[in-house]
């Protein structure tokens, strides 16, 4: 049962009918029955799975819990301690606490690493073997990847990091807290969440709002507009594009990248609006995951918009802690005095953003491909920061206004310019196959093939299916372009008459019906990031 399924309707729809007809104090149960339902219709006994890495994260969480409460009874009861004995003691309580966070991580981490990644390091340490000729091999295993185990491995991951720095307390619940785990709505691609942020939400029960519930609806229905209508109709000529780029020239071959990136945003935020728009129907109110990422005029803009719970995620828990640790500190110190101040004093925090957004790349996937993608960015963000000094003078020397549109819209044009060629390698089936993808987008630029025998391009799609997709893309660029000047459709559709916002709502529906599920030559695929 998918989310983008008659099947799934049907549940929410039930969810929420009985959420609203048990007593307030009881209905984080219909929530937790419900999303356990959900979780084995989609992954029958994967569910396991999940329930091992929540009651393990529960556990860890109890402990770090209980030692910081230790932590505090013992210098409260040393009081008359120096400042410095109080400051060994302090240290000496730190060491047990980091012991059970770390122990707590390698063991909720463990389970992905073993199931998403063993086969990628098995295969590497086997072509290290065989040059080696050691006659070694790592057995190829047939492992299963459960519903959404990156997403929730980074929700645990995240939940104790918070105990053991004291942001939050432990939940002495262990339903509610295997509710925060696997909350339907996100389960499947994110938004990452936060137990300050979620967790309260969820266990303390809302009272029916028909407002909050059409708002919820509404974001549900966009959500199924972006995936349905847009992102499955782009999927065709992309897919197309990607296995036969041979045939065309550099420009088709950027074509093909340029509308995948807009297949994945209609895809990935589309699948955000419907869950952000399920929890709303509940009174639940999820983080938001994109910002409209095309109009980010850097590669920083654009990841401070995209995945947004992503982004916050490795700066809060791969970034800071790298480069503000005493190891980090002590490079600095070192490179400075051989470096210089410039070098030295960015070399430490370029080290981390570098591990982080490695990290990125591997998180969306077990091959290099995807480790080159997040090392694409990571380098741009890098040497954006790091050449900044000399962007504004060459900018001052050419005289250019800053805050003239023309250059806003040039610096947007740029960052989208950047950002497709990144997603060359999180598309193409391999590294080499993105590279080579990668090299002949500036190749017979004079042999432009868009139009054939005085023919469109079809690509998989006819004349209609192409002006319907042309015509949704301008209203999702256009409905982002009023969400970036602040302006809220919901809020002004609410207050519109009664009919009118009826109307609207039978046509939507209408236009999902036929030019979504039962349009020509489409078929209905699951979420790009469903199986991250």
């Amino acid at each position: 049962m998918t989310i983008i399924s008659f099947e799934f309707l049907l549940f929410v729809l039930a969810v929420v009918l009985v959420y609203y007809i048990v007593p307030k104090k009881k209905r984080w149960i219909v929530l937790l029955a419900g999303s356990f339902v959900f979780y084995w219709l989609n992954s029958k006994w994967l569910v396991f799975v999940l329930l091992g890495t929540s009651m393990t994260t529960y556990l860890f969480g109890l402990l770090l819990q209980r030692q910081n409460e230790k932590n505090k009874a013992v210098l409260q009861s040393n009081k008359e301690l120096s400042k410095e004995e109080k400051k060994r003691l302090k240290e000496k309580q730190k060491k047990k606490n980091r012991r059970i966070l770390a122990a707590g991580i390698l063991l909720v981490l463990g389970a992905l690493l073993f199931l998403k990644y063993f086969n990628f390091f098995g295969d590497n340490l086997n072509a290290l073997f065989s040059a080696a000729g050691t006659g070694w091999t790592i057995p190829y295993l047939k492992l299963l990847l459960p519903l959404g185990i990156s997403f929730y491995t980074l929700q645990a991951i995240a939940y104790l990091v918070d105990i053991y720095h004291g942001k939050v307390q432990a939940d002495r619940n262990p339903a509610k807290f295997l509710l925060f785990m696997s909350f339907f709505p996100q389960i499947i691609q994110g938004p990452i969440p936060r137990h300050g942020h979620l967790a309260d939400q969820l266990y303390e029960g809302h009272a029916f709002d028909y407002r909050r519930l059409c708002f919820g609806a509404q974001l549900m229905l966009w959500g199924f507009i972006k995936k349905l209508v847009i992102a499955e109709r782009l999927a065709i000529p992309v897919n197309y594009l990607f296995e036969n780029y041979r045939n065309y020239s550099g420009p088709i071959v950027f074509f093909a990248v340029a509308l995948y990136g807009l297949q994945v945003y209609a895809d990935f935020s589309g699948g955000m609006d419907i869950a952000r728009g399920v929890a709303q129907m509940l009174g639940i109110e999820l983080a938001l995951n994109f910002k409209q990422p095309y109009y980010s005029t850097s590669i920083e803009d654009f990841w401070r918009r995209w995945h947004i719970t992503m982004g916050s995620w490795m700066k809060d828990y791969v970034f800071y802690p790298l480069s503000l640790s005493k190891a980090f500190t002590n490079l600095s110190r070192k490179s400075r005095k051989i470096l210089g101040q410039f070098v030295g004093k960015r070399l430490p925090a370029f080290l981390a953003m570098f591990i982080a957004y490695f990290c990125v790349g591997f998180w969306h996937g077990a091959n290099w491909k995807c480790i080159a993608y997040g090392v694409w960015n990571g380098c741009f963000i890098m040497s954006g920061i790091l050449l900044e000094g000399v962007y504004q003078k060459s900018r001052e020397i050419c005289g250019i206004n800053e805050s003239a549109v023309t250059w806003r819209l040039f610096r947007m044009l740029r960052t989208f310019v950047i950002v497709s060629f990144g997603r060359f390698f999180s598309r193409a089936a391999d590294l080499p196959t993105a590279l080579d993808m990668f090299g002949r987008t500036f190749k017979h630029w004079r042999d432009i093939t868009f139009i054939t025998n005085g023919t469109l391009l079809k690509l998989g799609l006819n004349n209609a299916n192409w002006i319907v997709l042309s015509l949704f893309v301008i209203v999702l660029l256009y409905v982002d372009s009023r969400h970036e000047k602040g302006i809220s459709f919901r809020e002004v559709f609410a207050r519109q008459p009664l009919l009118f916002r009826w109307a609207i709502y039978i046509a939507a529906i209408l236009l999902v019906l036929i030019f979504g599920i039962y349009g020509p030559e489409y078929n209905v695929a699951n979420f790009v990031y469903e199986q991250f």
